[in-house]
């Protein structure tokens, strides 16, 4: 079920905010594609945390992205795939801390 602050005027106001700030989808930017974001995303998820929800850092993704990998992110820990240089999208990955 739907968390109810997400039907709020607060929180229309916060994401309309994001989405005109960052009005791409991060996650497509990072892979060379250019794709209009929809979605303000918690970075870290709130849980139900009134604070992390609404103060928490956000993050504009289309609905592919939050609808695919940013849950299995959350699922798994790990971002899937690679950027235009082949490097991993997830800064955890194993890959991104070889020096």
């Amino acid at each position: 079920m739907s968390d109810p602050r997400y039907h709020t005027a607060r929180w229309r106001k916060i994401r309309d905010h994001q989405l005109r700030q960052y009005p791409l989808c991060e996650m497509c930017e990072k892979q060379g594609r250019t794709t209009m974001a929809t979605v303000a995303d918690h970075v870290e998820p709130h849980r139900g945390d009134p604070v992390k929800f609404w103060t928490g850092k956000l993050q504009s993704l289309c609905k592919r992205c939050h609808n695919s990998a940013k849950q299995l992110k959350e699922k798994h820990g790990v971002y899937p795939g690679c950027d235009v240089d082949g490097m991993p999208l997830d800064p955890d990955h194993v890959w991104s801390k070889r020096s």
